[in-house]
């Protein structure tokens, strides 16, 4: 009777970590997800310096750009910068990020080559993992997202990528 405790608790224990490891992965995996970014005209091979997904830039291709943005965002970012870009305090809140040239310099680079610290990882780097069309369209879907939402999936605006109000965002 002494060893059938152990064993059931033991069982319990584990049987409870199982169960909860799925939800580990609610914000997405931690190993890059690739991006589709059909419809987007193909960049130039040399890395650009600021976001060529904007309004002033390619209003034939923000929408797409946003689009994809928030599909790559989901897959590769919220796991840690959180659902529809509200940090839940693991990683910087990108909404509040610079929307200006200086915003863009920090963000390519941090996509690009990750965040270390101290000799540890903080942020994994995406180059050669990621098109910086898909980079630069996670941006492009970050720079919708405001400041003063603090909920997820606000509709029309949040992270729910197939409800996204085009018309809402891009006024």
């Amino acid at each position: 009777m002494q060893l059938v405790k152990p064993v059931i608790a033991a069982t319990i224990i584990i049987t409870g970590l199982l169960g909860l490891a799925p939800l580990s992965f609610g914000h997405g995996d931690v190993t890059p997800q690739a991006v589709d970014i059909t419809g987007l005209k193909p960049l130039a091979k040399d890395w650009l310096e600021e976001n060529p997904y904007t309004k002033e830039k390619t209003p034939d291709q923000i929408k797409r750009s946003i689009e994809i943005g928030c599909t790559a965002y989901n897959s590769n970012c919220a796991r840690c910068h959180g659902l529809g870009v509200v940090s839940g305090g693991t990683a910087p809140d990108l909404r509040y990020l610079e929307k200006d040239a200086e915003g863009d310099a920090w963000f390519i680079s941090r996509v690009r080559k990750g965040y270390h610290q101290n000799g540890t990882t903080k942020m994994p780097g995406f180059e050669g993992l990621m098109p910086q069309e898909a980079m630069w369209s996670i941006r492009a879907y970050v720079n919708i997202r405001p400041e003063d939402d603090d909920e997820a999936s606000v509709k029309g605006t949040g992270g729910n990528c197939q409800t996204l109000d085009y018309d809402k965002v891009l006024k």
